[in-house]
């Protein structure tokens, strides 16, 4: 990595590297029009605990007011409004590991989402205890095999709480899991179940599932 960093603005938006300069300048060559554009960088959401990015070449005149507009060494580089207070102090590098990249060094990370409000219940009425013995005998067995759990841990007015554990926690499968899964499992044995609420704590298993929004 490139120790000699080139600023881009007075508040340092963004920094970009003279070897990132150097990809970027090549291919911006390749575009048509190369002496309109300018090289966009946008955060579109988060993975993994960090944001996720598009980085992308399209008309400086495109930019807003409230855009943030700078110079690198000769390219212009533009960071939407939205994305200004998520980016202000990164870095553009490249990156040699495996096929090289573009990477973006970052020392914001995303917000953690909140954790789901759990009501407090009663796991010994009727209802748990049905609840508990289908997710024993019949849905941990089945996403054992994936190294996931399900756990009761609250019943209120008719709804299930559940905590996934294990491979469940923070996969990107698990909206899909409880829905198309667990509950439908849960509904069959239980008709008078009137819903069922993840309250796990993904964004801290080991694949934080989040859904990343892009313009």
């Amino acid at each position: 990595m490139a120790d000699d960093i080139v600023s881009t603005d007075t508040v340092s938006t963004l920094t970009i590297t003279p070897a990132a300069q150097g990809v970027v300048r090549d291919a911006m060559a390749d575009e048509p029009d190369s002496d309109r554009l300018a090289l966009w960088v946008e955060v579109t959401g988060a993975s993994n605990g960090a944001y996720t990015y598009d980085i992308y070449f399209q008309a400086a005149t495109d930019a807003g007011p409230d855009d943030s507009r700078s110079d690198a060494d000769g390219i212009t580089v533009i960071v939407p409004e939205e994305s200004l207070d998520r980016v202000r102090g990164a870095r553009l590098d490249w990156s040699d590991d495996g096929e090289g990249g573009l990477v973006i060094l970052n020392p914001n990370i995303p917000p953690k989402p909140a954790s789901a409000t759990v009501p407090e219940g009663d796991l010994t009425s009727d209802m748990a205890l049905r609840v508990i013995a289908v997710l024993e005998e019949q849905i941990n067995p089945s996403i054992a095999a994936h190294g996931g759990r399900a756990e009761l841990v609250s019943v209120v007015e008719g709804t299930a709480y559940l905590r996934l554990g294990g491979g469940c926690q923070g996969c990107g499968m698990a909206k899909v899991t409880l829905s198309q899964g667990i509950e439908v499992a849960l509904r069959d044995e239980i008709p008078e179940l009137v819903g069922v609420v993840d309250v796990t704590d993904h964004a801290s298993g080991t694949n934080p599932f989040f859904e990343s929004a892009k313009k």
